[in-house]
């Protein structure tokens, strides 16, 4: 049986001048429609009909965005969901989510505008037992399956090239660890390179040469942060669209057109 955890959704804003923001007229990239419908809300769907997700936490810099939504505002009246405070940055908001709610905890982003209930439980339900801290990755040659021609970033290992899913799994308090190292590096986060160059001098050479798998990578990870990582190859590639320029929500749009 699975027991429901608290979920957060990271709907922080990039600033005022956040171009795709403002080419929609919104203060917040998460309230950006797709399918008509604000990709925030979109996510919060999803989740809801996800038997692992329990109390949503949804950290903005405005709440009265969430608790004026007319959709939004009854989950955030019936305590089905709450408003938390943006800290910064992803990193800093994870950490100050993590104080408030403890661990475990599901982390999700709502630029995440295709998220599927499917998908979130087959991350939660595949995350080792004995894993402090697990992020869903998929590989490129699913993504290039169920997405053709979209164009992710991805971090390139000897056992294969993969991108990033926005789903986050912190089971345990040492999972707090990861989180600083992760401030430490997240505005590199579209730079493979620099990312893994917090794994040390050998680690590099070895990406450069294009010996380092994902198990080495991960390995040397704990080490640094003093918690124990893992990856769950997620099997759906349109896992990895998340809307982060034009052409990714021109790609969702069409995405959740062909869905409907």
């Amino acid at each position: 049986m699975t027991v429901p955890v608290s979920t957060l959704i990271l709907a922080g804003s990039r600033g005022p001048d956040d171009p795709m923001a403002v080419a929609a007229g919104v203060s917040h990239k998460a309230f950006i429609p797709v399918g008509g419908v604000p990709m925030i809300c979109r996510v919060v769907r999803a989740l809801l009909a996800c038997p692992v997700a329990g109390t949503l936490l949804v950290s903005i810099e405005r709440p009265e965005l969430v608790e004026g939504d007319a959709e939004l505002g009854p989950l955030a009246a019936s305590g089905r969901l709450r408003v938390l405070p943006a800290a910064g940055s992803p990193a800093r908001s994870v950490a100050a989510a993590l104080e408030q709610a403890g661990t475990p905890l599901l982390v999700t982003t709502a630029d995440h505008a295709l998220l599927r209930p499917e998908w979130v439980t087959h991350f939660w339900t595949h995350v080792p037992e004995e894993a402090d801290v697990a992020a869903g990755l998929a590989r490129k040659e699913v993504i290039e399956r169920d997405v053709p021609g979209t164009q992710r970033t991805y971090l390139r290992f000897a056992d294969g090239s993969f991108s990033g899913c926005n789903l986050f799994a912190f089971r345990t308090p040492a999972a707090l660890d990861v989180v600083r190292t992760w401030q430490k590096v997240e505005q590199d986060r579209k730079n493979p390179l620099k990312l893994v160059a917090m794994l040390g001098p050998v680690a590099v050479a070895r990406f450069a040469m294009g010996a380092l798998t994902l198990p080495d990578a991960l390995k040397r990870l704990g080490e640094i942060s003093g918690a124990k990582g893992a990856v769950v190859e997620m099997p759906f590639g349109m896992a990895a669209v998340d809307v982060d320029k034009p052409a990714d929500l021109e790609l969702a749009e069409r995405l959740a057109a062909a869905a409907s």
